[in-house]
């Protein structure tokens, strides 16, 4: 039962942080904010300035939008990571085998992005914190 523990309950705090994080940029007014000084950073410019420029003005309803089905996606994806890791799966080694070669795509590939294109962001962390979920559930799944 312990091996099952640490396969499955890093993978569902993985999912749960994932659902929060979804939900964050879904109900946020102006969710590019969320990593203000990584974003700015990338753009070379404060929003401000960037929304100034007439040919901008729709821009922040563009982003809202972007963000918001971005904030979906994440959402979903960590419902799907919470559902597949429950106990109940417990014997299924394939669905086990997928759950944890989907989410480490996610995690480190994501994790590789986030360095190339956003490296001053606070999400880093989280995805550190997901790289050690991921590692745990990977080391229960391979001595099992």
């Amino acid at each position: 039962m312990k091996k099952l523990n640490l396969f499955s309950t890093p993978l569902q705090l993985l999912g749960i942080v994932l659902i929060i994080m979804g939900i964050s940029w879904m109900i946020s007014s102006e969710p590019w904010m969320l990593d203000k000084f990584a974003n700015e950073q990338r753009l070379n410019m404060k929003f401000e300035k960037l929304f100034e420029f007439e040919a901008n003005e729709s821009l922040p309803g563009y982003l809202k939008q972007i963000y918001k089905f971005f904030g979906l996606w994440v959402f979903v994806i960590g419902l799907f990571i919470v559902s597949f890791s429950r106990p109940l799966f417990k014997n299924d080694y394939n669905l086990k085998l997928n759950l944890l070669v989907c989410t480490g795509i996610l995690v480190y590939f994501g994790m590789i992005l986030a360095y190339f294109w956003i490296p001053s962001s606070h999400f880093i962390y989280l995805g550190w914190l997901a790289i050690i979920f991921h590692s745990a559930s990977l080391y229960a799944f391979i001595n099992d």
